[in-house]
């Protein structure tokens, strides 16, 4: 941990004192906005907001996360991030499909997660979880059996060839894969895998197995 705080501090920057822009329906694709309140060191409240665009590659091709206390800008970072603040660290991390994290870890005790803006992605796919329990798990259900059913398949059918490499034929012999899917199957498989990690992105859901390998 100490390491990844020290290569994080290199990536820091301050911040511009830049007021933060409120969150904009037309920003949903392109936007991550999280918030929490925090007590600061003279025992007031404040608050603290994390801003991801998450294709502002031209920013010498890095996505950045940007740090706003009470509205103003007052640190980036290129990702992963972990900004210190009051009582501990904001940590952020993006996968390909969207935020992966963004947590704050006290000093002493559990990490929690920022509350996502209700107007973001993140915030919609929240508020229609705390409406629609049962249904949103069944989505989350699903998500997670795409991504299984499609890092199966994949292992099977990748089996056959990598077995035929002389290499491995000599030390474990030759596999012959019981599942051989047309084209245009593997391509819906693919597409069905990309929404299920874009859906459990929105959940900040991750997992190095499935949401990497299943694509």
């Amino acid at each position: 941990m100490a390491w990844k705080q020290w290569a994080a501090s290199k990536r820091l920057k301050p911040g511009d004192g830049r007021e933060l822009q409120r969150f904009r329906w037309w920003q949903l694709p392109l936007r991550s906005l999280f918030w929490i309140r925090l007590p600061g060191a003279d025992g007031h409240a404040r608050l603290h907001a994390v801003d991801v665009r998450h294709w502002a590659r031209l920013d010498n091709g890095k996505i950045r996360a940007h740090l706003f206390l009470d509205g103003r800008h007052v640190a980036e970072s290129k990702l992963p991030a972990i900004f210190p603040v009051d009582g501990g660290v904001i940590e952020v991390a993006m996968s390909s499909y969207g935020i992966r994290r963004c947590h704050y870890r006290p000093l002493g005790g559990q990490p929690r997660q920022l509350t996502p803006d209700p107007a973001s992605a993140e915030g919609r796919r929240a508020r229609f979880g705390a409406r629609h329990p049962g249904l949103s798990r069944a989505i989350g259900i699903g998500s997670v059996s795409l991504l299984v059913i499609g890092v199966g398949l994949n292992l099977l059918q990748l089996a056959e060839p990598v077995s035929h490499i002389p290499s491995v034929t000599q030390r474990v012999g030759t596999f012959e894969s019981p599942i051989h899917l047309p084209i245009w199957l593997n391509l819906v498989l693919g597409g069905g895998a990309v929404l299920a990690s874009m859906e459990r992105a929105l959940r900040l859901r991750y997992s190095s197995l499935l949401d990497t390998a299943g694509h």
